[in-house]
């Protein structure tokens, strides 16, 4: 059973969130205590969060740092400000997906089902090392390493490279990416997918490799890999 932790203030919709998650067999936990969101997070060790960005205290955005800080847990955000740059902070601060309120429970079931499935259904591959260039990928570890530097990748990026890697020097199109993270295209927004693609390039120029992923306008990206051309 995987366990899901909901970081939201709203009594009545956090309720009901409840309901209907445990409905699909999930073990939904809640904050009572926003001063003490980390405390609760590391003792129920979720597999999925879910965070609303207006909070008590400190706000989402807030909570997002600090779980990144020490997880890559899959993390979703819940918003009911209409504004385009609170979707982009939530992916650059390392949010997997977003969710704009009022939603259908529907929609956000099938993102977390299909966000749990990504992160967690690839075991075998999850084992899997993978080159590019002078760089190894570890799926086990969520990270690039080189032989000087290592970095840190969110289960959206890590998929990414990984796609885009198994696809060296052939374009892959924004709609397979898309189709291949979130299963539906119709519950994402395609600029998340380009706030992902973003992030995962900002990460891949600390060790030299951001320039590698380049963007075919108009049809996707491609990871090139010169040796192989």
């Amino acid at each position: 059973m995987f366990k899901l932790l909901v970081i939201e203030d709203d009594q009545t919709l956090y309720k009901e969130l409840k309901t209907r998650l445990t409905t699909w067999s999930y073990d939904v936990y809640g904050i009572t205590d926003f001063a003490a969101v980390m405390q609760v997070f590391s003792e129920v060790k979720p597999d999925l969060v879910i965070i609303d960005i207006q909070l008590p205290m400190f706000d989402g955005f807030h909570w997002c740092r600090m779980i990144r800080s020490h997880s890559n847990v899959p993390i979703i955000f819940l918003s009911s400000r209409d504004h385009p740059t609170d979707m982009v902070m939530s992916m650059q601060l390392g949010a997997d997906d977003f969710v704009q309120k009022p939603f259908h429970f529907d929609v956000l079931i099938a993102k977390v089902q299909a966000l749990l499935r990504r992160v967690y259904n690839y075991s075998v591959e999850k084992l899997e090392l993978k080159s590019w260039y002078d760089a190894t990928i570890d799926f086990e570890k969520n990270s690039v390493v080189t032989n000087n530097d290592n970095i840190e990748l969110t289960k959206n990026e890590l998929y990414i490279l990984k796609i885009l890697i198994e696809h060296k020097n052939k374009i892959v199109t924004r709609d397979h990416l898309i189709n291949s993270l979130w299963n539906d295209k119709r519950f994402i927004s395609d600029n998340t997918l380009t706030v992902n693609v973003n992030r995962l390039r900002k990460k891949l120029d600390e060790i030299g490799l951001g320039k590698y992923i380049e963007t075919k306008v108009g049809q996707g990206y491609i990871a090139v890999e010169e040796g192989e051309r």
